[in-house]
């Protein structure tokens, strides 16, 4: 069974799971008078059509690739995400008004020993069913699956909550309903925001994770002839697949043949292994005793004594077109680039009278 697959099983279980649920919580919340209880029942309403729109972002994300949209349908599922998100903060609002009119205007709450024995099913089948959705939405990277199975989780405190609210009612006669759903109601206006919060950030283009850019460069750096990894970048396309670039650093002296052969060898590693869809770039190290070489290893060291530089790479020096060029990352505390280009500018001009100094700035996106 693959992602997807799976994906749509785990939907169609948590259907059936708050389906239930919310017909139990409904015919006892009305046969109870209370307001926490239905618009809990709601909320599980909103549950399962999450777990609806679950499906139907999964089989529209499996759309083969066209001519308009030739890296495939995958962030589909992000914007089921987003859908999802915003109907659980719909329903959130929506109770919220309600709890508020009800602590103005509150009924009075009729428990019975059946109500309290279906209010504990549901946190015990709530905290089974959110465990277990949870579990699969992280074992199969689905936003969607991670949210609902949170939600449920949620949903077993809250009911908890109404549960220690009813035994008040009984003991001393008071009545917390109305507090009580407006505090169900932030906590699933609260759980819609951090539903909408990841898909949104997928679709921007969130940093990539520290474990998976060591583990990049780890394994590309591994390859003879490579002599330092620079400039990852990646975009999702879904949890399926990415599309990045990264540049090598190899000697000046390898062959055309031989870097093709290495840039290759690391976009198959790439597909195969992270199912990365990776373009390679090359960076050259001068080697010899020759004014290049020498170049190099002056320039190097002049901006190596910069704290506020990161990284220093991609040196290249043309005499025919009088030009010499290197990359350089600075760290966050610098926000005026032109001003920084300038100072290092001015600095490695003297050890090139003769030849253009261009100096470009790259940001680093993997870390």
């Amino acid at each position: 069974m693959d992602r997807s697959q799976q994906i749509i099983r785990t939907s169609w279980i948590g259907i059936a799971a708050n389906v239930l649920l919310a017909g139990f919580k409904a015919t006892v919340g009305v046969l109870a008078n209370s307001v926490a209880i239905v618009m809990d029942a709601v909320n599980n309403l909103s549950d399962a059509l999450s777990s609806v729109i679950t499906i139907v972002g999964t089989k529209l994300s499996q759309r083969p690739a066209d001519r308009k949209h030739p890296f495939g349908f995958g962030r589909v599922e992000y914007f089921s995400a987003i859908v999802i998100a915003v109907i659980v903060l719909s329903a959130g609002i929506t109770s919220l008004v309600e709890s508020v009119k009800n602590m103005f205007y509150p009924t009075e709450p009729a428990y019975t020993s059946l109500t309290l024995t279906v209010i504990v099913v549901a946190i015990v089948a709530k905290l089974i069913l959110g465990q277990y959705v949870k579990r699969k939405g992280t074992q199969l990277r689905s936003d969607a699956l991670i949210a609902s199975g949170s939600d449920a989780l949620f949903d077993a405190v809250i009911t908890l909550a109404t549960l220690v609210s009813a035994g008040v009612m009984l003991l001393w006669g008071i009545s917390l309903d109305g507090i009580l759903g407006a505090l169900i109601s932030l906590v699933i206006i609260k759980a819609g925001i951090e539903m909408l919060a990841s898909p949104v950030n997928e679709l921007l283009g969130t940093s990539i994770s520290a474990e998976l850019t060591s583990q990049i460069k780890k394994e590309v750096s591994e390859f003879e002839g490579v002599h330092g990894v620079y400039d990852l970048i990646l975009h999702n396309y879904g949890p399926d697949i990415q599309i990045g670039s990264l540049h090598v650093n190899v000697l000046d002296t390898m062959s055309a043949h031989e870097i093709h052969g290495l840039t290759r060898k690391i976009t198959m590693q790439m597909i195969e292994r992270h199912n990365i869809v990776m373009t390679v770039g090359v960076y050259a190290i001068a080697t010899g005793e020759n004014r290049r070489a020498e170049l190099q290893t002056k320039v190097m060291q002049t901006l190596a004594a910069h704290p506020e530089l990161v990284q220093v790479h991609g040196f290249y020096c043309s005499e025919k077109e009088r030009m010499l060029s290197v990359d350089v990352v600075p760290d966050i505390s610098i926000h005026d680039d032109a001003a920084l280009v300038g100072r290092l500018t001015s600095e490695l001009q003297p050890l090139v009278p003769d030849m253009q100094v261009v100096i470009i700035v790259d940001h680093n996106y993997s870390e």
